[in-house]
């Protein structure tokens, strides 16, 4: 009896450990960090980055009740970010994810909010968030369970998902909020599941609109047809996505694809008040080589506002398959860094946590990952170090 509740335990954290979060956003081939609920709530200085921190370190979600409660804005107990990245009205931006269960079926849903001034310091239960694109079904005709579903995309993307600013809003410091609602269990109250990510935006342009917006406590309730659904009825019902009704011009989707990475932005620091009218919208950067290394190169991107820094770095082509309903395989050229890179907005990652190396980890706690400094012996039996990803592996249960 013991060894089946273990077991029943350890695939219930398997699952929560497979749950994902934003890993990097890509503007015009420069790629920034977003934040790392795994990682960097245990290091004594993270990076700056444009990502809203949040305490969701096991990879969990937003239940719907608690769609009327602050943690729905930009997922648990989240804060702003420390820096923004600035996009040109009109581009299009590449949000991947560290990874995504192929058991988990939904929606994708990207809203705007103004922040009215430096979106580090808004005060996120003022925010008001227009709807930019929402993709339910990517085939409605089809009516078998599960369907295939935005996120099955997303996954056959190499976990990537394009959403494009629009050209007509007005310039401004804007919050992005990007979710995924898993409807997996939501055929039961309170049972669909919802993973928002917030990333802090300055657009540059020339538009001029400016969209009411919906409180985010406000854009779902836990009865709304895209919330209480079920995947598993044959045929298949159609399905509303759920919130606000798109923003005129805007639609469902962008046309999705891989983002090629040319190169590794950093968070801009401190407030810019947006009066600019017009911005480039192509991005300069470093490529670099496929097969040497290439000596300290510092480039700008007039579209971002960053600078991406190499020094000298290698490129990898890494062939990403992913299984689902389509299977295909997208090539991401990613830079790797060799030595030490420096940036226009540099801070200082330090991994240092509060574990002396020479105690035993107790349950649920770190136990190992990329320069990790603190014990790596679990405690007490029936107690494994289980890899999450390279920073980070966690004590979990084990059948014994």
């Amino acid at each position: 009896m013991a060894n089946f509740y273990l077991a029943g335990l350890l695939a219930c954290l398997t699952q929560v450990a497979a749950h994902g979060y934003v890993k990097n956003i890509v503007i015009n081939g420069v790629s920034f960090q977003g934040y790392d609920p795994t990682v960097f709530p245990y290091q004594s200085n993270p990076p700056i980055v444009i990502g809203w921190t949040t305490s969701q370190t096991d990879l969990g979600f937003v239940d719907p009740g608690s769609f009327g409660a602050p943690d729905i804005i930009c997922h648990r107990s989240a804060k702003p970010a420390g820096g923004h990245v600035r996009v040109a009205a009109g581009d299009s931006i590449a949000l991947t994810w560290n990874t995504w269960p192929d058991s988990h079926h939904g929606p994708i849903i990207d809203y705007l909010a103004p922040c009215n001034g430096p979106c580090e310091s808004v005060d996120k239960t003022t925010l008001r968030f227009f709807k930019i694109d929402g993709a339910g079904k990517a085939d409605p005709a089809a009516t078998a369970s599960p369907g295939y579903w935005a996120d099955d995309v997303m996954m056959a993307d190499g976990l990537t998902w394009l959403v494009k600013i629009p050209a007509s809003v007005k310039p401004g410091n804007y919050v992005l909020r990007h979710e995924i609602i898993a409807l997996h269990s939501a055929n039961q109250a309170n049972g669909a599941q919802a993973y928002p990510q917030c990333f802090n935006l300055e657009v540059v342009g020339s538009g001029t609109d400016a969209p009411t917006g919906v409180l985010g406590t406000d854009l779902y309730k836990p009865t709304d047809p895209g919330i209480l659904y079920n995947l598993y009825t044959t045929p298949q019902p159609s399905y509303t996505v759920p919130g606000p009704a798109l923003i005129a011009g805007a639609s469902s989707s962008a046309a999705q694809s891989s983002s090629a990475i040319t190169a590794s932005g950093t968070a801009t620091v401190g407030y810019t008040s947006t009066t600019s009218s017009t911005a480039s919208s192509s991005s300069s950067s470093t490529k670099p080589t496929t097969s040497s290394s290439s000596t300290s190169t510092s480039t700008s991107s007039s579209s971002n506002g960053a600078t991406a820094t190499t020094s000298r770095s290698t490129s990898t082509s890494v062939p990403v398959t992913t299984t689902g309903s389509s299977s295909r395989t997208s090539t991401t050229t990613t830079p790797t860094q060799t030595s030490s890179s420096s940036s226009s907005s540099s801070s200082s990652v330090s991994s240092t946590a509060a574990m002396p190396s020479s105690s035993l980890v107790p349950l649920y706690q770190q136990c190992g990952g990329r320069n990790w400094g603190g014990g790596t012996q679990c405690a007490p039996t029936h107690v494994a170090c289980q890899y999450v990803n390279d920073y980070y592996s966690q004590c979990t249960l084990v059948a014994g």
